[in-house]
């Protein structure tokens, strides 16, 4: 059944005071802070890469404060080794049997922080319970938390120390932003309650985890038009097109537009999706998807700009496209 508009009304209610609750700890981002919810309710993982010292664990921790039920942190370090995440198998010598021991990845809401500090290796072991929503250890599946959501935290490639995310583990991220340095104002008002920096402590749960469950069900089921669906569709074919990109936005990175397109809207109180939905989200979706031809990069070539260079030649679809 699709999404109605007084459900709709009612997701954009508590879709707003979500966003509020967060904002009280992570000030002047009220944009990134709605990216980072629109992935939680598409059921997918969010990508913050900036400099150190910009919000970005504020960011993760304000969210996880927001919404009652499990979460965890893992602070990536290039010791750190894939059972450390995904747990243990070990020999109960008692009871004369084997017991599995969960790891910090079995929560609704992991902090993954710092995390092109592991190696590659490590870093491997959030693949699968990334795209599937379980953990394999062994010969033996373990079913992920539900709701389920990685925040990811990585400062630039450049820092000493760090291994770049391979495209893999990249694709597994619905989302990717960046949080920037604060307007002066907010810069002003952090200062000011310096004595106590980490404002997360001091926010309160507003929604559960099936609050969360029932909402992204229902977002799930917004309007989508044909007109916009191939909208999409011709941005992804244009970015493939483009002579820059040696790889462009895949089908399942289309398919992961639609899913936050769908969220977006709702957010704002619609029960349709439309293009300036798909605008807004195109490049927090779809640049970290995109792997740049090596001389196009030597060049200065960016994947913003190819996401750029489709979003002006595509046009977009005008008229009958509510539900």
């Amino acid at each position: 059944m699709s999404l109605t508009v007084e459900r709709a009304g009612a997701f954009a209610q508590m879709f707003a005071s979500l966003a509020d609750n967060v904002s009280r700890a992570v000030l002047d981002k009220p944009h990134e802070v709605r990216l980072v919810l629109t992935a939680l309710f598409a059921e997918g993982h969010v990508l913050l890469e900036d400099a150190p010292g910009t919000g970005k664990t504020a960011l993760a921790r304000a969210l996880a404060a927001s919404v009652s039920g499990t979460h965890s942190r893992i602070q990536f370090t290039p010791d750190l080794l894939p059972s450390d995440i995904t747990g243990v198998t070990m020999y109960n010598q008692k009871q004369e049997t084997w017991e599995f021991h969960r790891g910090p990845i079995f929560a609704q809401i992991v902090l993954a922080d710092e995390i092109n500090r592991a190696s590659p290796k490590t870093q491997s072991a959030l693949l699968e319970v990334m795209g599937e929503g379980q953990v394999t250890v062994g010969s033996e599946t373990y079913d992920a938390g539900d709701p389920f959501m990685v925040i990811a935290t990585q400062n630039p490639i450049e820092q000493a120390g760090t291994y770049p995310l391979p495209e893999a583990q990249l694709d597994r991220f619905l989302i990717k932003t960046s949080l920037g340095y604060l307007g002066r104002a907010a810069m002003i008002e952090v200062l000011a309650g310096s004595a106590a920096p980490d404002r997360s402590l001091l926010l309160s749960a507003v929604c559960t985890g099936e609050d969360i469950r029932q909402y992204a069900h229902e977002a799930a089921d917004n309007h989508v038009d044909r007109a916009v669906l191939d909208y999409i569709a011709a941005l992804a074919e244009a970015t493939r097109a483009d002579e820059s990109a040696r790889l462009g936005v895949s089908t399942r990175a289309a398919i992961g537009m639609t899913r936050c397109a769908r969220v977006w809207a709702a957010a704002q109180g619609r029960n349709f999706v439309l293009p300036d939905d798909v605008k807004t989200l195109a490049g927090a979706v779809w640049e970290h998807r995109i792997v740049l031809d090596g001389d196009a990069v030597f060049a200065g070539a960016t994947a913003a700009g190819v996401v750029a260079r489709a979003l002006a030649m595509v046009p977009a679809p005008v008229g009958g496209i509510g539900s």
